[in-house]
């Protein structure tokens, strides 16, 4: 097959401004230099006329780019800010919500290379930048629809912020997918994957990744995986289902961050024979608790900041603490948190109890009870986003309360917790922990990707 492109929204603004780096062709002409478009009436108004959608080309492909004005990055979350970006490849203007969307269309490798310089520092280890290149290609053609349906991964996942209504009025499960996008593959933040254009600068190693892994993607019961990742598992994988839809992935599933072998003698180590390689049952409250009290060995467990520099850019370094964490509110703080973040007011909140966690440990159903209103709540990432003022690095935490009235009623809480994000599939810390200790690449995924296999789509 050929390489597809893909269709990658950066911007969505009533505005937005751009430069045309080199000459761009539209409508048989070409244009440079600096350009506005601006939303009018459900129509795009540039240079005086009015378009429904607006395509700019470039004349050479390899090398011609155009510049975004004002990109906000990492929405949402606690280092969100603005910048100027640029791009390779062709920008296409729509209006969507009474706005306009900036769409990049551009080829699948070139798109990779900016993912991978834009996911992680481009000094990572070399294996480590071709298995981020394995699983972000994967992702991406998971949910292209130019590939082979024999391929495709069959998602039938509710779209964005989709609601599970439960058949209690006491109990909302909600979860937030990547299929929310009906116009473009894919956004350009963490909420797919973080992609920056050629704003900051390939080097080489990365170019080598990409090349070496072109067309490789990886394959389970002869589909392309779903290859999520997050940046720390917390030294436990958590399970597909208990993040997203109820369709568990054979190779998203339960182990141990630890040492499945060594990787100059392939010799299986004692934790990796047990069941889920070592891992105590962290569904088991006890259990849970006692894991995410201490610190157990594991490949993301590491503070060297030579290795988490590889991964981490100087907005992630800003967290120092992800691997375990605490997190406190006081009642007011946390009560208003909760009616702001929600929409609900449960009053003075009494306590946050434990209902269901997955494999990591994580949370999937927490129970919010309040002196108005008592009402649970899921899934990881929901949990999260109620909690915090951005993201709660996780949802594998336990709570502690203090100073407790004679009424019941909490003067403090106190989040201790475990990793960063919904810890399935690759851990990017852990994975480059791997790197650093000599595994290869097809090691590190099939770490990770519980018995997947590595396929060429195209040459």
């Amino acid at each position: 097959m050929k390489e597809p492109k893909v269709h990658v929204g950066i911007l969505f603004e009533p505005q937005i401004e751009f430069i045309l780096l080199n000459p761009y062709r539209i409508n048989g002409m070409e244009i440079s230099g600096k350009q506005v478009v601006t939303y009018n009436e459900g129509r795009i108004l540039w240079n005086g006329r009015l378009y429904d959608e607006l395509l700019f080309e470039p004349v050479n492909e390899a090398t011609d780019a155009f510049e975004l004005l004002d990109v906000t990055i990492g929405i949402n979350f606690h280092w969100e800010r603005k910048e100027d970006q640029r791009f390779l490849g062709s920008l296409k203007i729509i209006v969507e919500n009474k706005k306009l969307t900036g769409i990049n269309v551009i080829n699948v490798e070139d798109y990779l290379t900016s993912v991978i310089s834009s996911e992680m520092s481009a000094t990572a280890s070399l294996e480590l930048l071709k298995a981020h290149a394995v699983i972000s290609r994967s992702w991406l053609l998971a949910i292209d629809n130019s590939i082979d349906n024999s391929l495709r991964h069959d998602s039938a996942a509710p779209n964005n912020a989709a609601n599970c209504q439960l058949s209690t009025v006491n109990c909302q499960l909600k979860w937030y997918e990547r299929d929310a996008h009906t116009r473009f593959d894919v956004c350009a933040d963490d909420h797919c994957q973080r992609y920056q254009g050629i704003t900051r600068a390939s080097t080489e190693i990365v170019k080598q990744a990409i090349a070496a892994t072109r067309g490789q993607v990886l394959t389970s019961d002869g589909k392309i995986c779903d290859a999520r990742f997050s940046k720390c598992c917390g030294g436990a994988f958590e399970e597909f289902q208990y993040c997203w839809e109820d369709t568990p992935h054979p190779y998203l599933r339960k182990q141990r961050d630890f040492r499945i072998f060594n990787p100059k003698t392939c010799d299986l180590s004692f934790e990796a024979t047990r069941p889920g390689g070592g891992l105590p049952d962290l569904t088991d409250e006890q259990e849970a608790e006692t894991w995410i009290r201490t610190s157990p060995p594991a490949f993301c467990n590491t503070t060297n900041k030579r290795i988490l520099s590889q991964v981490l850019n100087n907005y992630d370094q800003e967290t120092t603490d992800f691997y375990r964490w605490k997190m406190e509110y006081t009642q007011e703080e946390l009560s208003a948190l909760i009616l702001k973040r929600s929409g609900i007011d449960y009053g003075q909140i009494i306590d946050l109890v434990p209902i269901a966690r997955g494999t990591s440990g994580r949370l999937w159903k927490l129970k919010i009870v309040g002196t108005k209103r008592t009402l649970t709540i899921g899934k990881e990432l929901e949990i999260r986003r109620t909690l915090s003022t951005s993201h709660l690095y996780s949802s594998a935490f336990i709570v502690g309360k203090e100073d407790v009235s004679p009424e019941g009623i909490p003067g403090r809480f106190i989040l201790t917790g475990a990793g960063w994000g919904h810890g399935v599939g690759l851990c990017q810390i852990g994975a480059a922990v791997m790197g650093e200790e000599g595994y290869k690449y097809d090691a590190i995924l099939l770490h990770y990707y519980i018995g997947a296999s590595i396929e060429k789509l195209y040459d």
